[in-house]
């Protein structure tokens, strides 16, 4: 048999596996709150290998592996961003979201967000922030589908057309039989294939290097000055942009109403507890095995026509074809782990905290589940017709809704409650500002877009908040 038909038959019989998870998760859903949060039973193991699943998506094993090729060095503080990020969340964000939202029985994160809040100011709350859930998670899935059609081109050679098709059916299909409880599992055993792939890729790359000496010499003597530069050639107050642009991608993490979720569907503290630790190993294995084979593939002087196809690339060429199916499979999980999480929050979005099913007579489930197919179409569309790279267009999204709803969870976390206008202020301004920097010219380490858009909002949520009524700041305490 060809490479590609050993990559073929591993990948059927792992899309199988995917959609066997949902048809057993469909049994599982009676009501929304089992669809939406999985009746707030996730254990540890599940909760944080699901977690660290959907946070990664396409971005970092395509995108960010051909940005370690191109820039060098200087990607290294976007990798301890990511780790700084899931610190925080899992050691206090995570304990305060749990508590938070069961003390107010909280379904989505636009329910904690519009808590205290009444009359018209709830509304405009709920609906705006709907728009920025829906438009940021349209362009989120469209990156990832677009990892979906890169991967199926350089694999297959089928037009791009189709290989985005099949990727999006796959994934709605298996999001939509089982809801959160599908979303969570198949993330888990996605994670698991994830670090896998991380772990075996940049090993063998080394290997055929020579082993770590050889690859750190062969990389001294072919990268660039600036490559070898941890700020990218650049100096003093360019250079601290660098540092401080890319360290900022941690407090995003508070804003992606994908990963909270897996905070508020938590059953107990114990599992927030194994959890954090779990997480922790997986983000070390995959972060810094997704660098060793971005700077592999700069030390081998990889020819590719998209740096963002290095990940493919090597593994096509280190790897029997059975193994490189494994590997890429675990690309296809990057994938479908962030947007099975990212179409079912939009589920949430328009089921529930919209209440379309009211207005249209059908039951929550019907309209969830419509809503998830109405979100795959807009991002299959967007991909086809306005194709963008996958960093550049993940990255946005995470930035814009970092921006538009993590300074909103601080400050509440903080038990402050924030007054509806401060609430609708900062979420418009963060929202809007990351959209406006994000079209200006690129500053070093996206410093404007990735920084000042946050700081704002956050100064607006917490000048327009006060305490909780017998409650003070607290920030420190879990």
């Amino acid at each position: 048999m060809s490479n590609a038909s050993y990559i073929l038959i591993v990948l059927v019989l792992y899309k199988i596996l995917l959609l066997g998870i949902g048809f057993w998760a469909q049994r599982r859903v009676k009501t929304t709150d089992d669809f939406f949060l999985g009746g707030r039973g996730l254990g540890p193991f599940v909760a944080a290998v699901s977690y660290s699943a959907s946070s990664s998506s396409a971005w970092k094993l395509l995108g960010f592996s051909g940005l370690v090729m191109v820039v060098g060095m200087s990607a290294v503080w976007l990798i301890l961003g990511s780790i700084l990020g899931m610190l925080l969340s899992w050691y206090w964000l995570a304990p305060k979201m749990f508590s938070k939202s069961r003390e107010n029985m909280d379904l989505t994160i636009i329910d904690f967000l519009s808590t205290g809040s009444h009359g018209k100011g709830k509304k405009f709350i709920v609906f705006t922030a709907s728009i920025i859930i829906l438009v940021s998670f349209t362009l989120y899935v469209a990156a990832q589908f677009q990892g979906a059609g890169n991967m199926f081109s350089a694999t297959f050679n089928l037009p791009l057309t189709q290989s985005i098709v099949i990727g999006a059916f796959i994934i709605f299909l298996y999001t939509v039989l089982g809801g959160f409880w599908a979303v969570s599992v198949t993330d888990a055993l996605q994670g698991v294939i994830m670090a896998f792939a991380t772990l075996a890729l940049p090993i063998a790359a080394v290997v055929a290097l020579g082993g770590p000496i050889a690859f750190i010499d062969t990389l001294l003597s072919v990268a660039t000055q600036q490559q070898l530069s941890l700020t990218g050639g650049n100096i003093m107050l360019l250079g601290a942009g660098v540092i401080i642009g890319n360290l900022s991608v941690s407090v995003s993490s508070f804003g992606q109403p994908h990963m909270l979720v897996r905070f508020m569907a938590l059953r107990d503290e114990n599992a927030i507890k194994t959890g954090r630790r779990i997480a922790i190993v997986w983000y070390l294995i995959v972060d810094i095995g997704v660098m060793i084979v971005g700077l592999s593939g700069l030390a081998m002087q990889t020819q590719v026509d998209n740096p963002e196809n290095l990940f493919f690339v090597l593994t096509n060429e280190l790897f029997h074809p059975v193994v490189a199916g494994l590997i890429i499979a675990a690309v296809l999980s990057a994938i479908m782990s962030t947007a099975d999480s990212q179409l079912l929050v939009s589920a949430s979005v328009v089921s529930h905290d919209l209440g379309l099913a009211k207005y249209v007579k059908l039951s929550a489930l019907v309209v969830s589940r419509l809503s998830i197919f109405i979100v795959v179409i807009l991002s299959v569309l967007v991909t086809l017709y306005s194709p963008e790279a996958i960093f550049s267009r993940a990255v946005f999204a995470w930035v814009a809704l970092g921006a538009s709803f993590g300074p909103l969870v601080i400050v509440r976390l903080c038990n402050r409650q924030v007054s509806a206008t401060a609430t609708l202020l900062s979420m418009t301004v963060g929202f809007v500002l990351a959209v406006t920097f994000y079209m200006l010219p690129n500053t070093p380490g996206d410093f404007l877009e990735r920084v000042v858009p946050f700081v704002l909002a956050l100064t607006i949520a917490f000048y327009g908040s006060e305490p909780e009524m017998g409650k003070g700041m607290h920030i420190f305490r879990a």
